[in-house]
C-alpha cells in the first residue's frame, strides 16, 4: 500500500497525517509518477499556514519531486513506462509515493542527473533561472545580494550567478552557514541577523550599492535590502520565511532611490509552457556542469511534518527531500 501526506486544514506541521491510498489509474494526458524523491520547500509551509489559501481540505503538499513513470493514460505520446522524469510548479500533490501528473508536467531526466538530485532542483532550479535570466539578466557586470547563501535556494543562486560572472555578496544567519556560502562561492558574506547589512554593502561596494539584490526572507528585511541597492537597480523579493512583510509606500522605491521592485512567483512562471520547457532546459545544462543544489537532509516521507518544521525553524541547510517508505 502506497503513502500520502494529507493536510487536514490550515495551520502547524501537525495538521499533517500519513494515510495510507492507493495507487490510481491515469486519466487522458496523465502519468502516473512513483517517487523515487520529493523535494520539500517554504512554499509548502505558505501553503500548509493558509498564508497561500487553498481552495478545499483535506489535500495533499508538494510542488516537486522525481521518478519513475508507472502508468500512461490515452493520448499521451513521447513518454512510456519506464522513463525518468521529473517535474515542479502546480498541480500540487507531490506528498506521496506515487501521483497523477498531466503529461505537460513531465520533463524527461537526461542521463547523468539522478532523480535525487533532480527533485532537490527542480523548484529551485526554476526560480533560480526565473531571477538570474527573466527578472534581471545578471552578468559579469552584476553585484548581486542574495540573502540566505547557505539554504537550498541560496546555494543555487550563488553558483549559478557565479556562473554567469557576476560578483556576489551572500548574508548568513551564522558563522557555520557563512563558511558553506564561501564554499558555494560567494565572494562576500554578511554574518548575522541583526548586521548592519547597508553599511557592509556599501563598505564592499566602494560606497555604490549592487546592482540587484534577492530577499527571500522577508519581515522588515525588504526595507532594509532597499537601501543596499544603488540607484536604478532591482530588488526581487521572493519570500517571507521570516514573517510577512509590512507595508511599502511607493516614495521608498523612488523617485530619489530610482529603485524598480519585483514580486515574482515560481508558480506563475512554471506555468507558462513556454517558459516552463525553455527554463528547464536550461537548467539541466548547468546541473551537467555541477552547478547543483546541496542536499542538506533526506527524511522518510512518513515524517514530512518533521521535514517541514525543520525548515520552518531554521535549522536546515541545502535542500530537503522526502523519500517514500
Amino acid at each position: 500500500m502506497d503513502l500520502m501526506i494529507r493536510m487536514t486544514g490550515p495551520g502547524g506541521a501537525d495538521r499533517l497525517e500519513a494515510v495510507p491510498c492507493a495507487p490510481r489509474h491515469p486519466n487522458e494526458g496523465e502519468i502516473r509518477i512513483r517517487h523515487d524523491a520529493i523535494g520539500v520547500n517554504f512554499i509548502d509551509i505558505y501553503f500548509r499556514s493558509g498564508l497561500y489559501p487553498l481552495p478545499a481540505y483535506p489535500a495533499v503538499l508538494g510542488v516537486e519531486g522525481a521518478g519513475i513513470v508507472e502508468a500512461v493514460g490515452s493520448g499521451v505520446a513521447g513518454l512510456t513506462v519506464g522513463d525518468r522524469i521529473a517535474y515542479a510548479g502546480a498541480p500540487i500533490g507531490a506528498y506521496a509515493t506515487t501521483r497523477l501528473l498531466p503529461q505537460a508536467r513531465a520533463l524527461r531526466l537526461p542521463d547523468g542527473i539522478s532523480t535525487h538530485l533532480a527533485a532537490a532542483s527542480m523548484l529551485r532550479g526554476l526560480t533560480a533561472h526565473m531571477l538570474l535570466k527573466h527578472i534581471y539578466r545578471v552578468g559579469p557586470n552584476t553585484t548581486l545580494l542574495v540573502h540566505a547563501a547557505a539554504g537550498g535556494l541560496g546555494a543555487m543562486l550563488v553558483r549559478w550567478a557565479k556562473h554567469l560572472g557576476a560578483t556576489v555578496i551572500g548574508t548568513a544567519s551564522s558563522p557555520e552557514k557563512a563558511k558553506m556560502a564561501i564554499a558555494h562561492g560567494a565572494d562576500h558574506v554578511i554574518v548575522g541577523r541583526d548586521a548592519d547589512i547597508e553599511k557592509e554593502i556599501r563598505a564592499r561596494t566602494n560606497g555604490a550599492g549592487v546592482n540587484y539584490a534577492i530577499d527571500g526572507i522577508g519581515g522588515d528585511m525588504l526595507q532594509r535590502t532597499l537601501a543596499c541597492v544603488r540607484p536604478f537597480g532591482v530588488v526581487a523579493s521572493i519570500g517571507q520565511a521570516a514573517g510577512s512583510i509590512p507595508p511599502l509606500s511607493v516614495e521608498a522605491l523612488g523617485p530619489r532611490r530610482s529603485i524598480s521592485l519585483a514580486r515574482p512567483s515560481v508558480m506563475a512562471y512554471s506555468a507558462d509552457p513556454v517558459l516552463y520547457k525553455v527554463a528547464a532546459a536550461d537548467l539541466f545544462a548547468v546541473m551537467a556542469r555541477g552547478i547543483v543544489p546541496e542536499i542538506g537532509a533526506e527524511y522518510p516521507l512518513s515524517q514530512a511534518a518533521q521535514a517541514e518544521a525543520d525548515l520552518e525553524s531554521g535549522r536546515t541547510t541545502g535542500s530537503l527531500l522526502l523519500i517514500p517508505d
